[in-house]
């Protein structure tokens, strides 16, 4: 029987799906003994106190949130093994569960630029690894996309999470051009973002589009109004660091390596639920595409719903999208059929002809394209409790 202890903020929705997914491997192999640790006992006891109290209960292993300085190298001496969860940085000496952050921040912007923004914006943290490169990739994928309208606000310090309505943060949301497409690095940050909008006369989504990463539903269901945010398997992030421990346990050659969380899809809720395109037409068009995904489209039904030829249509639709009507809406079926995958047992047959992807065959070929592996692939690597 596995002994592992959790060192983390149980407040949080990330910390809950992390417990979740070792909870699962848990029931189908080895039975583990768990320790939920708050942070306030590493803060009153320092990391030799944490230690202590892993000695005295007999861990086997310990995941937990731990500061850069910590001595962690400490664990491995008395043969625990020591896994840190992104906190502040990577460590080089322990193995931890990190997330492509990277990717998350390209997925924010992608969100955004297919909703016609121009203006866009991140709101941050300075050297924190899931702050600064979820900004990195927004940036890049920006850049890719030759869109030079960035703005960024990034705080100096982790220290100022807790500095709730900082002039500068004020006077920079009320003075970026508007409307303005905003990332946010995680949902309590996003949730600040709203607070401060709300005191201010800044309204989201009509000026501000919000969007956040962790998709804490008690954080972005609760916020006026609601936050949309980009979902990640955490869940099956600690499925597989609990199967790594166990590995471990009985195979000491087995390597300690990374466990990277990926982001999967985007929950869109009332702060981005908004187009930004200038040319109204089209977005009459994005608004009917995407509240009739799941119905029969075809290109010469939408050109009804605007005084446009197919041709004038095709062409203004692509200078704000960057894509065709019929690419736009199959990638758009794509994305729905993805989250579907997570959140549905059906087959998945079942769930493309749900959302009108007709041709069984070549499904998992142009699922592929897009996604990078087949929808069975896909339900595997990122199904666990997504």
């Amino acid at each position: 029987m596995a002994r592992l202890i959790l060192l983390t903020d149980f407040s949080e929705e990330y910390a809950k799906m992390l417990l979740k997914g070792i909870v699962e491997y848990s029931k189908t192999h080895t039975p583990w003994v768990l320790c939920k640790m708050p942070l306030s006992y590493r803060e009153v006891n320092g990391i030799e106190g944490v230690l202590s109290w892993a000695l005295n209960w007999k861990a086997d292993a310990i995941i937990g949130q731990f500061y850069p300085e910590d001595n962690v190298a400490i664990f491995n001496k008395y043969g625990i093994i020591a896994i840190a969860q992104d906190f502040k940085r990577r460590f080089q000496t322990i193995p931890n569960i990190t997330g492509n952050h990277y990717l998350a921040g390209e997925m924010g912007a992608d969100y955004f630029i297919k909703k016609g923004y121009k203006n866009f914006a991140f709101y941050g943290f300075k050297d924190i690894v899931w702050s600064d490169e979820r900004c990195e990739g927004f940036k890049e994928k920006l850049n890719k996309e030759k869109i030079f309208r960035y703005y960024e606000y990034i705080n100096e310090s982790f220290k100022t999470l807790w500095y709730y309505e900082p002039d500068n943060l004020i006077d920079w949301l009320q003075h970026l051009p508007k409307p303005v497409a905003l990332m946010a690095c995680d949902d309590n940050q996003a949730h600040h973002i709203t607070e401060i909008c709300n005191q201010h006369g800044v309204k989201i989504p009509e000026d501000i589009a919000l969007l956040g990463v962790d998709n804490d539903e008690a954080v972005c269901s609760l916020a006026s109004p609601s936050i949309s945010s980009i979902h990640q398997s955490v869940a099956r992030g600690g499925y597989e660091v609990a199967e790594l421990i166990d590995a471990y346990l009985a195979d000491k050659t087995v390597p300690l390596c990374d466990i990277v969380v990926a982001p999967t899809h985007i929950v869109t809720r009332q702060s981005t639920d908004i187009f930004a395109a200038d040319d109204r037409d089209i977005v009459v068009l994005l608004k009917y595409i995407h509240s009739h995904i799941d119905d029969k489209l075809c290109v010469n039904d939408l050109q009804k719903l605007v005084p446009l030829s197919r041709r004038l249509l095709e062409i203004k639709f692509k200078r704000v999208t960057g894509s065709s009507i019929y690419a736009y809406i199959f990638k758009l079926r794509i994305e729905k059929f993805a989250y579907m995958l997570l959140n549905s047992s059906d087959t998945i047959t079942e769930i493309a002809l749900r959302i009108g992807l007709t041709d069984s065959k070549n499904i998992s070929r142009q699922f592929k394209l897009i996604k990078g592996c087949t929808p069975s692939e896909y339900r595997t690597l990122n199904g666990i409790l997504s």
